[in-house]
C-alpha cells in the first residue's frame, strides 16, 4: 500500500446551520494538517458534528462590521502551516484533488492559486456556462481578504464576494472541487436575495473611487462593476454564459440557471437605482 504525506495546509471550514452537508465534506479532510471549523452560533448539530469529525471549533460572532468570518480568523488565529484552504460546508474534494494540491505547494513561486468547482442547480450537474472559480489557497501570510467598511448591509457574515489581495503570483489547482449545493431553489433565492443587496451596497461605495481601486479587482469584478448599472449588463451575462459559454447544452437546468443570474442582475442594479433615487 502506498503512503501519502499529509498535506501541509490548514483547512478552514466556515459554517452556520451545515447538519446537512458537514459530514461529507469533513470525512474528504483527513489527509491536511488541521481541520477548523469556523462556527457562527449554530443551533442544529453543526457544532456535534465537527466536533466528533476531529476537527478544531472555534466560535465567531459578527458585529456587523469588518471583518467578516474568513478575515477574523486570519487575523486572529495561530497558523501552524504556512498555507490555508478555505472550504465551503457543500463543498469535497476528491483524492485527485488532494495530490495535485500537495504537489502544487511543494515547490512553487505562487503565493496562492486559484480553485475550480463543479456546479450543480435543480438537481443537475452544470457542464458548461461560466466556471466557477474562487482564490480560496494561499500563504497565511500573504495577504486577506479586501476590506469592506460595511455597516450591517445584509446578515452575510462571511466573504461571498469579497476577493483575497493576495500579495505574490497565483497558480491553478485544475482538479475541480466537488460544490454540492442540494439546498432547493428557495434557498437559492433567499441568499441571492442578500447577496444582491449587499453587492448594490458594495458598489454604491466603490462607484466614486473605482477608476482609483481597479488593480485591488479581479477582470471579472472589473468589468462588473464599471458596467452593472447599464441596462444591457444582465442580459449580456445571459448570452454569454447560455450562448458563448455552451450554457444551451446543459438544457434545460443550463437555461434556468443562466435566468436566475439575468434576473440577480437586474434586481442588484434595481437596488443601485432605488437607492440612487
Amino acid at each position: 500500500m502506498s503512503y501519502s504525506p499529509m498535506i501541509l495546509v490548514t483547512v478552514v471550514v466556515p459554517v452556520k446551520n451545515e447538519e446537512n452537508n458537514l459530514s461529507s465534506c469533513l470525512s474528504a479532510l483527513k489527509g491536511f494538517f488541521e481541520v477548523v471549523v469556523v462556527d457562527s452560533m449554530s443551533t442544529d448539530s453543526t457544532r456535534e458534528i465537527a466536533i466528533n469529525a476531529g476537527a478544531k471549533l472555534i466560535d465567531f460572532r459578527w458585529d456587523g462590521k469588518f471583518p467578516k468570518k474568513r478575515n477574523w480568523l486570519l487575523k486572529n488565529y495561530e497558523f501552524q502551516t504556512e498555507w490555508v484552504l478555505f472550504i465551503d460546508a457543500d463543498e469535497v474534494v476528491d483524492i485527485n484533488f488532494c495530490e495535485e494540491l500537495r504537489q502544487a505547494i511543494a515547490n512553487t513561486p505562487h503565493a496562492g492559486f486559484w480553485l475550480n468547482y463543479t456546479n450543480y442547480f435543480m438537481g443537475s450537474k452544470l457542464r458548461y456556462g461560466v466556471p466557477q472559480r474562487k482564490l480560496a489557497c494561499f500563504k497565511v501570510d500573504s495577504g486577506e481578504y479586501e476590506r469592506i467598511e460595511e455597516d450591517s448591509w445584509s446578515s452575510l457574515d462571511m466573504e461571498i464576494h469579497e476577493h483575497p489581495i493576495i500579495n505574490g503570483s497565483h497558480g491553478e489547482i485544475v482538479t475541480p472541487i466537488d460544490h454540492r449545493d442540494f439546498r432547493g431553489l428557495a434557498r437559492f433565492l433567499e441568499r441571492h436575495i442578500d447577496y444582491a443587496k449587499w453587492e448594490a451596497s458594495r458598489y454604491l461605495l466603490l462607484k466614486p473611487n473605482l477608476a482609483d481601486i481597479g488593480n485591488d479587482l479581479s477582470s471579472r469584478q472589473n468589468f462588473k462593476y464599471r458596467n452593472i448599472e447599464k441596462f444591457w449588463f444582465a442580459d449580456l451575462y445571459f448570452l454569454f454564459t447560455y450562448i458563448f459559454r455552451f450554457g444551451f447544452l446543459d438544457r434545460g437546468p443550463g437555461y434556468q440557471y443562466a435566468s436566475y443570474k439575468r434576473w440577480y442582475f437586474q434586481t442588484v442594479r434595481n437596488l443601485i437605482r432605488e437607492q440612487l433615487m
